[in-house]
């Protein structure tokens, strides 16, 4: 399960490298191209202390250090997309057991349940990750705009999961649910630890999840 999950993590690092690769160069000192390798791992390590899951931010987001950098920014923009995946991967799982849920309506209808709630994950996720793009320089008014709307959305997003695992509860001894946990809870703490990265970047006082 863990090394499904570092596979999955890896090709969402890839991809933020593949993003960072084709945005304009932004001749900066905390671009990922001024800064040697083991200076942005260490940053990564560094801010992932602030997060409440901190081993699995190490594990999911030190594979993306080369394209990080020391930017704050894209490291919560690369905790969005690692979050978004394990979203997407949930849901697909869920989707495919759900026939395996037992006859009972209660089980079948809270892996349906499940499933839709982390496919919105998702879709918040990475339409958060894309607004990271569009957020403009800081301080600015859209700056604060996109910000916000970047932590309404992945909290939304962690909600998402909450709720996946009231109704799995719910529907204790009807349906199977400690795979579909497992998935659901790799969804919640990588959306935990991308919205305390993303609240690194708000200046005004804020509670991390």
């Amino acid at each position: 399960m863990r090394r499904h999950h570092h596979h999955l993590d890896l090709l969402a690092c890839l991809l933020v490298l593949a993003a960072a690769a084709a945005s304009p160069a932004k001749p900066k000192p905390s671009s990922s191209s001024a800064v040697a390798p083991a200076i942005a791992v260490d940053f990564v390590r560094r801010s992932c202390r602030s997060t409440r899951y901190p081993r699995v931010c190490e594990s999911t987001l030190v594979p993306c250090a080369p394209a990080v950098g020391r930017s704050p920014r894209r490291l919560a923009r690369a905790a969005l997309v690692v979050g978004a995946d394990r979203a997407r991967n949930c849901s697909a799982y869920i989707r495919a057991a759900g026939g395996a849920a037992g006859s009972s309506k209660a089980g079948k209808g809270a892996m349906k349940d499940c499933a839709e709630l982390a496919r919105d994950a998702e879709e918040r996720l990475r339409q958060s990750a894309a607004e990271m793009e569009r957020m403009g320089r800081a301080g600015t008014p859209r700056f604060a705009w996109s910000l916000g709307n970047v932590q309404t959305w992945a909290s939304a997003a962690f909600t998402d999961t909450d709720t996946c695992l009231d109704s799995l509860a719910q529907a204790r001894g009807k349906v199977d649910g400690d795979a579909v946990k497992r998935r659901v809870v790799a969804v919640a703490e990588a959306t935990s630890n991308a919205l305390a990265l993303v609240n690194r970047l708000d200046p005004a006082p804020h509670r991390l999840r």
